[in-house]
Order: C-alpha cells, then structure tokens, then sequence
C-alpha cells in the first residue's frame, strides 16, 4: 500500500477527528479511504446514467418487462445452480 500525506486546514482535520470517532473508523485513513470508494462508485453510476441517456430510447419499463428480467435471471441461474 502507497503512503499519501496531505494537509488540512484545522477546521477540517477537527472534522475529520469528528468523523472518526463518531462513525467508528479505526483511522481518519480508513475514512479518507470510504469516502474516496463513495467517490468513485458516484463517478461510476454518472458514467452508466450518461451511458444510458446517450443510448437509443428503449420499451417502457412495465410489468411485462420487469417479468422478462426476471425470466432471464431465472435461466441464467439454473446452469450455475447445477454446478
């Protein structure tokens, strides 16, 4: 594991201190860490959501569609159940 320093203004290393104690972090290292994981899985669902909204338009999202999703898990799990 690679080692960053950074520096804080105090106003925010107080409430970095604040966040770790409070939410039960181990070290504000560890807090650091999730909120960059938060940052990146947020980054990632823009991507998909911009994806989608470039994507041609689709059927209406119904029952009926939300049926055939279900169909498709249900076969694409029968062969890794018999595994």
């Amino acid at each position: 594991m690679s080692t960053m320093n950074i520096s804080l203004p105090d106003t925010l290393k107080s409430f970095v201190d604040e966040q770790v104690s409070q939410r039960g972090y181990g070290t504000s290292s560890e807090y650091l860490r999730e909120l960059i994981r938060k940052d990146q899985d947020r980054l990632q669902l823009r991507g998909l959501l911009l994806a989608g909204v470039a994507s041609a338009p689709a059927g209406p999202a119904d029952a009926s569609y939300f049926d055939g999703m279900r169909d498709q898990i249900r076969k694409a799990a029968k062969p890794a159940a018999k595994a």
